[in-house]
């Protein structure tokens, strides 16, 4: 019987997150990411076709991780009103959870160097935020929202408010506040409630 892999695809995107949140992302180069893990370099080579794939890959699995909540808090209730204060109170909760892989979402797939990606993890990436679109669009629509402004006050509700709340502790490097999800909660609720009834 074959011994499992010693290191791991996961051990190793844990060890590149925790250098991005230091770091940033030029601080994930393959060196850095197996003394992080203390892994051979050839456990990263041969996982990783270089460093565009590693940088695809631990992007995206946070990414991935931190969408699959949000899209459940989307639907989690027939109300639109409820739901998309329980997206927004799940952006605040997940990075307070998950505050390294907060840290590395503050910066986007450009400064992971999407530009160098594989086709497959450009098109994961579409994918993603064409999900993420269409779900605000969907709740604009549940939500009776009626042209443009509308679309664009729920999407300040459900992405850009708890999002800035998040990031400016995350900039300062203070633990967010005991209060942040029913601020955001609060702050949704008020912004929804003003989308016209069409």
């Amino acid at each position: 019987m074959a011994r499992p892999p010693r290191f791991d695809t996961s051990l190793l995107l844990d060890a590149a997150v925790r250098l991005t949140a230091e770091h940033g992302p030029p601080g994930v180069t393959m060196s850095a990411v197996a003394a992080a893990a203390g892994a051979p370099s050839g456990s990263l080579y041969h996982r990783f076709t270089g460093r565009p794939a590693l940088l695809a890959e631990v992007w995206l699995r946070t990414v991935e991780r931190f969408q699959e909540g949000y899209f459940a808090a989307l639907t989690s209730s027939p109300d639109p009103r409820t739901a998309g204060c329980a997206a927004a109170r799940h952006v605040v909760a997940w990075c307070r959870a998950h505050p390294e892989e907060a840290a590395l979402l503050q910066y986007g797939a450009r400064e992971f160097g999407r530009d160098g990606w594989s086709e497959e993890h450009r098109r994961r990436a579409d994918e993603g935020n064409d999900r993420i679109f269409a779900s605000v669009a969907d709740l604009a629509d549940a939500l009776g929202a009626s042209g443009p402004q509308d679309t664009e006050r729920v999407t300040l509700a459900v992405i850009d408010v708890p999002l800035t709340l998040v990031r400016r502790h995350l900039r300062d490097g203070t633990p967010l506040p005991v209060h942040a999800e029913e601020l955001a909660e609060r702050c949704t609720d008020a912004l929804l409630g003003a989308v016209p009834q069409g």
